[in-house]
């Protein structure tokens, strides 16, 4: 009887954990959409040459850590990279 309650237990945990996985993924944006961003804003936005090298760098760590699937830190870069084609 120990056994059947266990299994059930862990069936109920992997499907819950597939239930709910795809919910958050999809809600997020993921890493490679923000980059598409980035690069759409550079197109359009002309930084310093100072700022660019800057961009550059941050856009260089964010593809490096989104590959590795570190999208928290990624997304870091990326909003960095954006905050400096933001100021005027």
């Amino acid at each position: 009887m120990n056994k059947s309650i266990l299994a059930a237990a862990l069936l109920a945990t992997v499907s819950f954990a597939n239930f709910v996985a795809p919910a958050t993924a999809d809600t997020a944006v993921q890493c490679e959409d923000k980059l598409k961003t980035l690069e759409e804003t550079l197109k359009t936005t002309k930084p310093s040459a100072a700022d660019l090298v800057a961009i550059n760098e941050l856009k260089a760590k964010a593809e490096e850590r989104c590959v590795a699937e570190d999208d928290r830190r990624a997304d870091g870069f990326i909003e960095e990279a954006l905050k400096l084609l933001a100021k005027k």
